[in-house]
């Protein structure tokens, strides 16, 4: 199944790139697919590079993935995956801190 396959994939590059444990976990693996807009329907081949705010992230994973997160889990996402994927230079800084983008 390649939903199954994608998460797995994500999460080995989350390793492999060195994130701390914290940051190597479902929600971060669903963000880093949502980032490359990879559905569940497609393979890393299929990489992109949209940029996407924390709200439109949390409904790709829903609408790909059948992972329903609570609207107030927002800050989770900004302070447990976004931030470090930004130290880590997975993603842009401004995206996220900006209150517009959610």
């Amino acid at each position: 199944m390649k939903t199954a396959r994608n998460i797995a994939r994500s999460l080995r590059i989350l390793a492999s790139l060195g994130l701390p444990s914290e940051q190597r976990n479902e929600r971060s693996a669903l963000c880093l697919l949502a980032l490359l807009n990879l559905g569940r329907g497609n393979s890393m081949d299929q990489a992109e590079a949209p940029l996407i705010g924390i709200t439109p992230m949390m409904e790709f994973t829903l609408e790909q993935y059948g992972k329903k997160y609570a609207p107030n889990t927002r800050e989770t996402f900004r302070r447990q995956t976004m931030h470090q994927f930004v130290e880590a230079g997975l993603a842009p800084l401004a995206r996220f801190d900006d209150p517009l983008s959610l």
